[in-house]
């Protein structure tokens, strides 16, 4: 009997709860901000490209000789 009068009780609450709660969109548009760094993929993707084409035409970039300036002297 008692759960017969709580279902009752809460039957009849609860269209009046269904009017508090509300839904809405908001008016501003939502702004989702993504400062991403791309700058090493770049350079990395341009590096890649540019190895592969050293290496397609070596007669069109040759490699300099190594400098004495940058050996070290032996003791």
């Amino acid at each position: 009997m008692r759960t017969l009068r709580r279902g009752t009780a809460l039957a009849l609450l609860l269209p009046t709860i269904g009017g508090c709660i509300s839904v809405k969109t908001p008016e501003k548009p939502i702004e989702i901000n993504l400062n991403v760094d791309i700058k090493q993929e770049v350079v990395v993707r341009l590096q890649r490209d540019v190895d592969a084409l050293i290496k397609s035409n070596p007669e069109a970039f040759p490699q300099a000789a190594p400098s004495t300036l940058d050996k070290k002297p032996t003791p």
